[in-house]
């Protein structure tokens, strides 16, 4: 345990890389494992996550190494050419490891044994099961799909066209990346799309992805099986997810003013700084350009008054990760934010919805928490604070009340900040760095 206290902060001034994109190293990593020669990959995230499914690749026969030089190289195996690991994959608390890994794993002909920390086995993997045995994949889990559990892929795998019963990234991935070791055209369908980072990658190392607008808006992704992925170059974006914090920290600390370089602006992941943008908030955009397939800019970001919105469940799908530190900057908004949509944080690395309902109270905000929405009455300026908050190993949720910490008028404690080096390593030394004051809990404030 780890417990960290955040005060009021001085205003927030630099220019900065937060690291690599979690969404795209992942795939980098996976997809660089599947292609025929070498796949180099400057900016990954080197954070708890992204190393297991490192560590993962490595047990299942794919050279993958890090040089003296920061660059990730990748040796691939080629479609199918995984061998059966001797051992027990551990994803640690990554759901997208995890899921991602049971679709690469679900039409190759060997057994793996998949386990995560606490957080990781609470997570429902039904969700990916499902599907996944429709490629003639066994698995044989706890109740729900949890963890561990153990996977056994298709001889003869099938391809199959299914339609998500619910709005998720990764379980689409997972479909697509299962197509890809079986003969045919395999289908996912989506009723509202998600983001599309498995998409882009695949097509950047060479693989045959279409999208298709099928009637009633739905999404039709297909990828035709069994091609022969090419080992590339990759160049990861600075994660969004994790310039959100920052960048609501620029916000709310009055006097502040921050660049954020290089930045992912994927069009289904920039849900958030739409609605910041809506909310008032003072951000510019600069050098956009495009990278590995994939929009980047950097955003100039000035502390201002917010005001409170309603926002629609249907932008859920691009924002899901930054409902937390969304609900900090509208306790400091004027007026109310309305959160709509948010069942599907119930089932991340905690209930984020109740977490932050739970949290914000504690530090004196008044909210409102409904099946999947959220109520958060602005404060009009700073929060009273004073809150001590329980993670319950949630990265976002230990960042964003951090957060919150820096725009308050009394100091809020976190009981442990470990796990947000799964996501975001070096996040206290580079807050600190800006301007923030986070130190242990036992520290003066």
């Amino acid at each position: 345990m780890q417990p960290l206290k955040s005060s009021i902060s001085n205003p927030f001034r630099g220019k900065i890389r937060v690291p690599g994109d979690k969404s795209m190293s992942h795939r980098a990593l996976l997809i660089g494992a599947l292609a025929v020669g070498e796949t180099v990959i400057e900016g990954l995230l080197e954070g708890e996550d992204v190393l297991r499914t490192a560590a993962a690749l490595r047990a299942l026969g794919a050279d993958v190494e890090r040089g003296e030089d920061d660059v990730w190289r990748v040796q691939g195996v080629g479609i199918g050419g995984l061998r059966e690991p001797s051992g027990v994959l551990d994803m640690g608390n990554s759901g997208t490891a995890a899921r991602l890994l049971m679709g690469v794993l679900a039409s190759h002909p060997l057994t793996a044994f998949l386990t995560g920390d606490e957080s990781l086995c609470r997570r429902p993997m039904e969700r990916v099961q499902v599907p996944l045995e429709q490629f003639g994949a066994r698995i044989v889990a706890r109740e729900g799909g949890r963890m561990p559990l153990a996977i056994t892929g298709a001889g003869d795998p099938m391809p199959v066209a299914y339609r998500l019963p619910v709005a998720s990234a990764q379980v689409k991935s997972a479909v697509l990346l299962a197509g890809l070791n079986t003969p045919g055209k395999t289908t996912a369908i989506e009723a509202q799309p998600t983001r599309d980072h498995t998409e882009r990658m695949l097509r950047h190392f060479g693989a045959e992805v279409e999208t298709v607008e099928e009637a009633g808006g739905e999404l039709a992704v297909s990828v035709a099986g069994q091609p022969e992925l090419t080992g590339r170059h990759v160049q990861v974006p600075a994660d969004i997810s994790s310039a959100a914090f920052p960048m609501v920290a620029a916000l709310i600390v009055p006097g502040s003013g921050i660049t954020l370089t290089d930045v992912g602006m994927n069009p289904r992941r920039a849900g958030l700084v739409d609605t910041l943008i809506e909310m008032g908030a003072d951000i510019n955009f600069h050098n956009e350009r495009e990278i590995a397939g994939e929009p980047v800019a950097d955003l100039h970001v000035r502390a201002g008054g917010l005001t409170g919105v309603e926002v629609p469940a249907s932008r859920a799908p691009s924002m899901i990760d930054e409902y937390p530190i969304l609900a900090v900057a509208a306790s400091v908004a004027c007026g109310t934010t309305v959160m709509h949509g948010l069942a599907e944080l119930r089932v991340k690395e905690s209930d984020r919805l109740a977490a932050m309902a739970r949290g914000l109270s504690a530090c004196g905000v008044q909210v409102e928490e409904g099946k999947d929405s959220l109520v958060v009455h602005g404060c009009g300026g700073p929060a009273p604070g004073g809150g001590s908050i329980e993670t319950d190993l949630d990265h976002r949720i230990a960042m964003a009340f951090l957060v919150l910490g820096m725009a308050s008028e009394k100091p809020v404690t976190i009981d442990d900040a470990e796990p947000i080096e799964t996501s975001f390593p070096g996040f206290v030394e580079l807050m600190n760095g800006l301007g923030a004051v986070i130190g242990p809990s036992g520290a003066a404030a």
